[in-house]
């Protein structure tokens, strides 16, 4: 009789069935946000910290916001406003960490004990769930403190409608930079809910389609940042902050190329063999990683980064660039991208793929 061991191994997994496969990952996710609580808690530490040193500026005189705003001499009556901006930092700050563990994870991975790859995931998925949480407290505070200015001027029903239109419609904000900067900040909350959460849809779409799809969330940092450097009265002015927050992205680039010249995943390699359009994409995209990392190096060493002129106390803004229009046509550009990759990376198509493949293969049965 053979020897009994001592532990009992697990059954194997019975196949999803159709039911399972396309039902949205509700335990995953709810798993996940348990998870993120100690992260969401640093978060929010990190959020009062911001706070408490923007409010100690403006109660010192010393903040670059009052040379723009001298009315917000007073912090404790646009509190609102500054908690807004605190949100904004550690929102901006968890999506520069959430995109590092994200482009370690996709990449060349060093080997480290201490962080496994199962690790590095779970942080990156629960600091993608703080990040979207902390964007959309931004947005609220911001909510917050354009209620409380128009109350000034109106009635509760047209205070709150017009408070909504300005911080959460795309386009609803008509005046100044925000014109562009609101717009830019929404459309990367916006489109940061869906491409972060296609993760728990795997089982529908599966797993090409959400990893094809997940790595367009790179441009919502990208859109995060622009948010920052147009809207930021912290970087306004041309100066050291500003030009350390250009030097920030130095890194993310490099992380960027390396993933791009060594994926995880084979497949993902560049290979100058095959067919013409996807192989063209790979190498563009390398391309334009590089010319990215050169500009960033143009910008650090000349220090012309778009920020306004420091004697400029009025707070004159340049001409805005692009345009709206510009802002829009680059999502319709995306949205027709992000459809494409969708409708190549289905399950059926794939499995008509495989299929002709296999009619093709030399010895195969005709069909």
């Amino acid at each position: 009789m053979p020897e009994l061991s001592g532990s009992v191994s697990a059954a194997p997994r019975p196949p999803r069935g159709p039911r399972e496969r396309g039902r949205f990952d509700w335990a995953g996710l709810r798993a996940d946000l348990r998870g993120a609580v100690p992260d969401a808690s640093l978060a929010l530490l990190a959020t009062g910290l911001i706070y408490w040193l923007l409010y100690a500026r403006i109660s010192s005189g010393t903040s670059a916001t009052l040379s723009l705003m001298p009315h917000m001499e007073n912090p404790a009556e646009y509190w609102m406003y500054w908690m807004c901006q605190a949100f904004g930092w550690s929102a901006l700050l968890w999506a520069y960490i959430t995109v590092v563990f994200g482009l370690l994870r996709s990449g060349p991975y060093p080997r480290w004990r201490w962080l496994p790859v199962t690790r590095l995931e779970k942080w990156h998925r629960t600091t993608s769930l703080t990040t979207i949480g902390l964007m959309f407290l931004h947005a609220a505070f911001f909510f917050g403190d354009q209620l409380r200015d128009n109350l000034t001027r109106w009635g509760t029903g047209r205070s709150l409608w017009t408070a909504f239109v300005d911080v959460f419609v795309p386009g609803g904000y008509a005046t100044g930079t925000g014109r562009i900067a609101i717009l830019i900040g929404l459309l990367a909350l916006y489109l940061a809910i869906p491409l972060s959460l296609a993760f728990y849809l795997r089982h529908r779409t599966g797993s090409r389609m959400w990893v094809a799809l997940h790595r367009f969330v790179i441009v919502v940092y990208v859109l995060s940042v622009w948010h920052t450097l147009l809207y930021g009265t912290n970087v306004w002015y041309d100066g050291t902050f500003r030009t350390l927050v250009w030097a920030l992205q130095m890194p993310i680039a490099a992380l960027i190329l390396l993933r791009l010249l060594a994926p995880a995943r084979p497949r993902e390699r560049l290979r100058l063999r095959g067919h013409p359009l996807p192989v063209t994409v790979r190498l563009a995209g390398r391309l334009a990683v590089v010319a990215t990392v050169l500009g960033l190096l143009a910008v650090l060493v000349t220090g012309v980064d778009g920020g306004r002129d420091p004697d400029d106390h009025g707070g004159t803004s340049p001409a805005l660039w692009p345009e709206r229009w510009v802002i829009w046509a680059g999502l319709l550009a995306l949205t027709l991208a992000l459809v494409a990759v969708a409708h190549r990376t289905r399950p059926a198509a794939r499995k008509d793929r495989e299929r002709d493949r296999d009619r093709d293969r030399p010895g195969a049965p005709a069909g």
